[in-house]
């Protein structure tokens, strides 16, 4: 580990402008966990363009503090209400509300604070031990290595998303179609700009990422808002017994390790975290039939994994410049806005916002600590508002945030047929978050495509030939096999059946 750059990035988290941002990111990624159905990828996205004027250590603080903060607020919501604010909670919301039902209410969520705490302490010193040597060895990489790289981070995500895998590639190829709208990388000669000049330059990133994942889920959620029974008794006891300390501490300790192992996957790592978490607590425990019906255990352990997970995801974006979630996408984006281009350089160009970020983990999981359990009424009351209120302000503001950027009002058109296109995806069963990782990756993986090819003379072979190349794309054809097998397998036994 180095301890000049943690010493270095300490300084530069402890600073008060950036504690103030992180406050804020941690408190709005609160807010948006425990409200259900706005998620923290909306959120990310809606407030890119108020970052834009920020510092960029301040800004990267803010965002990041959004994402890992709503892992937080949506197991409160998953605990009292049975309504996962967050995808990753769902787990929590099988024995959390259970709990609650049963009075210990405030024993769960002092679990899920607790023991996301830890995970997220743990965490944050897996990315500093790891981080600099990944990002060391990713300066060896030549095109051919990121191309597969690329290739690999968009075959795993489709693997690892939830739902149907053709519909997820569709998605990808979609995001990267998207991708090449605008000016040729190397000749200048526009493509698919349809003659309209404001598609020179591409499409708008953030727009494209407000109008997909904001505006598309504010529709669904219209369309959807239903009536959910919320635990109105008090909340009380916000603390454990010695006896639950003792029950939730392996839980953690594995939840913990699932987590940080899990994270740095593309897609779904902390989704995937929490519910392998789950399994193996009830696999290993000694009273499985307890879980469903209000276990400790099946709190600790998934909050613990997806806390994790949600800090380790930093490190192939921070190392690697690849996105191993949606927010993370964003994050590029916010990275190319301030300037900076993500990856292994980052550590050596831009040390300060390296390590700041990184000991900005721990400052934001003290705060978080501080704002769930004390707050937890505050939490509750934000249950109540009616979301016909909360709608049209986010439309408003995340409207003009993207409209101020470049005083551009194609960007407010783009808003608009993205919202559009995004809620048709969502209505088709279609995930969107795919389309983002592809339209993201599109043009880095278009650019070490060509200078691969220039450098070996139009040589393919040079993709198979170099070992971690070739490596990584047998690894991307096995990831494609084990998506494709069990569809290929279970639409051969819907034929069989339709036979019989």
């Amino acid at each position: 580990m180095d301890l000049s750059g943690l010493l270095l990035g300490l300084e530069t988290a402890l600073q008060p402008t950036n504690i103030l941002v992180c406050l804020i990111g941690v408190t709005l990624g609160t807010a948006v966990g425990v409200l259900p159905g706005i998620g923290p990828t909306a959120t990310v996205a809606l407030l890119l363009p108020v970052t834009f004027t920020f510092d960029p250590i301040a800004a990267l603080i803010m965002l990041a503090g959004i994402y890992y903060g709503a892992q937080y607020g949506g197991s409160t919501t998953a605990i009292l209400l049975n309504l996962p604010g967050e995808s990753s909670s769902a787990v929590t919301a099988i024995d959390g509300y259970q709990m609650a039902r049963k009075g210990r209410a405030g024993a769960a969520l002092a679990t899920a604070a607790l023991g996301s705490f830890f995970a997220g302490t743990v965490a944050t010193i897996v990315v500093a031990l790891f981080a600099p040597p990944m990002a060391t060895a990713a300066l060896k990489f030549g095109p051919a290595e990121y191309f597969a790289l690329v290739v690999l981070g968009l075959i795993a995500s489709i693997a690892l998303a939830s739902g149907s895998t053709v519909k997820a590639l569709a998605m990808i190829i979609l995001g990267l179609l998207l991708g090449t709208i605008g000016q040729d990388l190397t000749t200048g000669v526009p493509r698919f700009t349809f003659g309209i000049p404001e598609l020179d330059g591409g499409l708008n990133f953030v727009s494209l990422a407000v109008g997909v994942f904001g505006i598309a889920e504010i529709l669904r959620n219209l369309e959807s808002r239903g009536t959910a029974k919320i635990i109105t008794r008090k909340v009380k006891g916000l603390w454990l017994s010695r006896k639950e300390f003792r029950e939730i501490r392996n839980p953690v300790l594995r939840g913990t390790a699932m987590g940080s192992l899990l994270g740095v996957l593309p897609g779904g790592g902390h989704i995937l975290a929490s519910f392998t978490a789950y399994s193996l607590e009830k696999r290993i425990s000694k009273r499985p039939q307890d879980f469903g019906k209000g276990a400790i255990e099946g709190v600790a352990a998934p909050e613990s994994a997806n806390n994790a997970a949600a800090q380790t995801a930093f490190i192939p974006l921070l190392t690697l410049g690849l996105p191993a979630h949606p927010v993370m996408a964003l994050l590029v984006g916010a990275f190319i806005m301030q300037g900076i281009v993500p990856g292994p350089n980052v550590i050596s160009d831009e040390p300060a916002l390296f390590w700041g970020l990184i000991a900005s983990f721990w400052v934001g999981n003290l705060l978080l600590v501080m704002l769930n359990l004390p707050l937890i009424g505050l939490w509750v009351r934000m249950l109540s508002v009616p979301y016909e209120v909360l709608f049209p302000a986010i439309i408003a503001f995340a409207t003009l945030g993207c409209y101020s950027l470049e005083l551009n009002a194609w960007d407010v058109f783009i808003i608009a047929g993205a919202g559009v296109i995004g809620y048709a995806l969502l209505r088709w069963g279609c995930e969107p978050a795919p389309l983002l990782l592809g339209f993201v990756l599109g043009p880095l993986l278009e650019e070490n495509l060509r200078r691969a090819l220039i450098i070996s003379r139009g040589d393919a072979s040079v993709f198979f030939t170099r070992p971690i190349s070739g490596a990584l794309l047998a690894v991307a054809a096995i990831a494609l096999l084990v998506a494709v097998v069990p569809m290929v397998r279970k639409k051969r036994q819907e034929v069989f059946v339709d036979e019989d």
